[in-house]
């Protein structure tokens, strides 16, 4: 077809619906042909390990030639596999992962806006400015500028909307209008009238439960006026009708059974509403992930299970009450922790926007990893780059630099965040206090120190970082024979992921040292090449500079051989199918990208969470890349998890469009669902105060009761669940909605 980039996410794609047709069917035999399987994101490499070893898909490195219907209806698949012979199965179906091109439309677009398009037809973006059309103020994200997947293409959403903001900034707030809500109808006074709606959510719940035998049911349960099942009840067009009905039935009360209350809750929250009821008149049946998806291929479970789920929300809607939420002031001012590419790219994203910041770094300088880097893959110059960022950084009005410092106390809540800044500098430590709105934690990685091949034994067992520097320094001599070892202490037991940017930076180095003597041989010694995107360009480059590309069996590692002062690695060639040995003047292991170990110390200060890792856990994977759970602190970077430099500025950019949707108020929702004390219940005995993950109860010495600060609490129930006396209520869960939800669980 002509495109020589790679999707990035075929592989993916075809591992998951892989796995979804096993999770329908598990007789059915799924076998993926692939040539290197690009599982680079976060979480992805575990996926496909998953997927072979949990749910039986069949992998198999090959070169497909052709797929053919046979007489008989089958499709033959006919390939070369990895020992060079050639074969042909034969499938029921076969599934193609067609690459992501441009739209006709998008073209269309490009020419009516006047601006650029790259050699493959996407709108032409730079690797440092990610964001950023060939015009001025025409900002681009999303598959528009190039083939990703969901969480990049959201990670870009927001990103694209600081840029928007930073150059909006002096005008915000000029033309914005309200949004006005009718009258909240009172109904403390009148009878429970509730309206239940059944989604099919196409033939992810319906395909198991029967949908329309649960709505049926749903009719039959007191106090329940009208029940009906949708196939999409998230879609607008169902919205809009779950509006009308409130009208139509004078419902005041509302059951969704759908997916998760996680991801769709506040959708239908806002919806009622808008039809005049309190939000909190309202609750989810999650009877996709709790019945569909846990009890698939089970049918009758399954439904009999989301019957008891609905049965359960409608007895628990049954006495809820309106609830308001607090209204919190907020401090209009941001901290980001790490000085890096992301730490500074956040930092002066939400200067640009109009608000002060609070720039914490560790060490004595700012620049973090790109201190060690010349260029990157398309040549352009980090060092000057960098020099610019940080002076603009510095010699910004509205951001605080803090070198030699870090941050030793955290506490507070979303919009009103204070820490204690703690600055080592000649001897002495000096300590600030800063009141803040927002963080943003961008305190990056690093790359590890290889505790095989021969590193440290050997001067000429280096590191690709340490190769980088060998090449700033300019005294870099190019060997006559370069061996390159990939996936370093990555993707095995105990560091099961991708690293990322490994293999870019190999071929970008072995491009660099061919460059400087063409006469002198470079392998690379990988197991999955991934070069996804646009990158695949400079892989092709690469080989048809000479450079050599030798895959090995993770099972059957490469060794590095030391006989007095000459070097090799010897390895077994899966295409030759013999093992070789390579002499080698320099050996280059591409080792794995670290999280900051200050992480562990960083995550409980601010009640976040790592995952297995030890890198920062997201919000969500998807809808939520750069937010926490706690909310009002975000992530970006190599703290997140390794990524190149373009995606870095992205997610940083994210994470400053994200806080300023929190700085850009003088006032904040917090939590309705709080924890409330039952003063002459309480004993004072601390129990509460103990469990309390968020610190939002203390004691009031003078009354020796429990006190909760709403804006802290975030509605766990931890306080309500270990109070001896019964003294904490959590609202929008109180006993009465508990018990009676237990109940009616047990009225089957």
């Amino acid at each position: 077809c002509g495109n020589g980039y790679c999707s990035s996410v075929c592989c993916m794609y075809a591992l998951k619906e892989a796995v979804m047709a096993k999770e329908h069917e598990k007789d059915t035999e799924a076998t993926i042909f692939y040539m290197d399987m690009r599982a680079h994101g976060k979480e992805f490499d575990k996926y496909a390990v998953r997927a072979d070893e949990e749910y039986g898909v069949v992998l198999k490195r090959s070169r497909v030639f052709s797929m053919e219907e046979a007489p008989g209806g089958e499709i033959q698949v006919r390939y070369e596999n990895e020992d060079g012979n050639f074969e042909i199965e034969s499938f029921d179906l076969g599934v193609l992962s067609v690459g992501l091109e441009p739209g006709t439309e998008s073209v269309r677009l490009a020419e009516r806006l006047g601006v650029d398009l790259n050699e493959h037809r996407f709108f032409k973006t730079e690797g440092l400015a990610p964001l950023d059309s060939s015009k001025p103020g025409i900002y681009v994200c999303g598959a528009a500028s190039a083939p990703k997947d969901v969480p990049e293409t959201v990670v870009q959403a927001s990103a694209a909307a600081a840029r928007a903001g930073m150059l909006l900034g002096a005008a915000r707030g000029t033309l914005t209008k309200e949004k006005t809500y009718r009258d909240e109808i009172d109904v403390s006074y009148r009878g429970p009238r509730i309206g239940v709606f059944i989604c099919h959510c196409g033939t992810n719940i319906g395909g198991t439960v029967n949908v329309p035998f649960v709505a049926e049911y749903a009719r039959s349960l007191k106090n329940v006026v009208y029940a009906e099942e949708n196939v999409y009840t998230c879609s607008q067009d169902t919205q809009d009708n779950i509006k009308a009905l409130i009208e139509e039935h004078d419902l005041n009360r509302v059951v969704v059974a759908s997916c998760s209350p996680r991801t769709h809750e506040p959708l239908f929250q806002e919806t009622i509403r808008e039809a005049g009821l309190n939000r909190h008149l309202f609750e989810m049946a999650n009877i996709r992930d709790q019945c569909s998806w846990v009890h698939m291929g089970q049918t009758d479970a399954a439904t009999a299970k989301s019957c008891d789920l609905v049965r359960m929300a409608v007895a628990k809607v049954r006495t809820s009450v309106a609830l308001t939420p607090v209204l919190l002031g907020v401090t209009d001012s941001a901290m980001v922790v790490g000085g890096g590419l992301a730490g500074m790219t956040a930092s002066l994203a939400i200067a640009e926007q109009g608000f002060d910041v609070t720039l914490v770094e560790k060490s004595g300088c700012l620049g973090g990893n790109l201190t060690g880097l010349a260029t990157d893959i398309e040549g352009r110059d980090i060092r000057a780059y960098l020099d610019n960022l940080v002076n603009t950084v510095v010699n910004h009005r509205q951001i605080k630099v803090f070198t030699d410092s870090v941050v030793a106390e955290a506490s507070g809540f979303l919009g009103n965040f204070e820490s204690n800044i703690e600055t080592q500098r000649d001897k002495r430590t000096t300590r600030t206090k800063v009141a803040h709105g927002v963080t943003v934690i961008a305190i990056g990685g690093s790359e590890s120190k290889p505790e095989e091949y021969e590193y440290g034994n050997s001067e000429q067992v280096v590191t690709q970082v340490e190769l980088e520097k060998m090449f700033l320094s300019g005294s870099f001599q190019p060997p006559d024979s370069t061996v390159m070892i990939q996936c370093v202490g990555s993707r095995e037991e105990g560091h099961m992921y991708c690293s990322k940017i490994c293999c870019t930076q190999a071929v970008k180095n072995a491009m660099k040292i061919k460059e400087q003597n063409p006469a002198g041989e470079v392998f690379v010694v990988y197991r999955d090449i991934r070069t996804y995107g646009f990158k695949e360009k400079f892989y092709r480059q690469a080989r048809e500079a000479g450079i050599q590309f030798l895959r090995y069996d993770p099972n059957r590692k490469p060794q590095v051989v030391m006989k007095g002062k000459s070097c090799s690695v010897r390895l077994y060639d899966t295409l030759l199918g013999l093992e070789v040995e390579i002499p080698a003047d320099l050996v280059v292991l591409s080792s794995r990208i670290c999280p900051n170990p200050d992480a562990e110390r960083l995550a409980p200060l601010f009640k976040v969470p790592l995952n297995g890792d030890g890198f920062f856990l997201e919000a969500h994977a998807k809808l939520r890349p750069v937010d926490f759970a706690t909310e009002g602190i975000f992530v970006c970077g190599l703290a997140h998890y390794p990524k190149d430099m373009s995606e870095t500025v992205a997610q940083a950019l994210a994470a400053a469009g994200r806080a300023a949707t929190i700085l850009s108020r003088d006032k904040i929702e917090g939590e309705a669902c709080v924890a409330v004390v039952r003063e002459d219940r309480c004993s004072g005995c601390g129990a509460c105060v103990e469990v309390c993950a968020y610190k939002a109860v203390d004691l009031d010495q003078e009354k020796r009761v429990a006190e909760v600060n709403a804006g802290v609490c975030k509605g766990c129930g931890a306080c309500a669940a270990t109070c001896r006396s019964a003294a904490i209520d959590l609202r929008g869960f109180r006993d009465e909605q508990i018990f009676s939800a237990l109940e009616a669980f047990c009225e089957s």
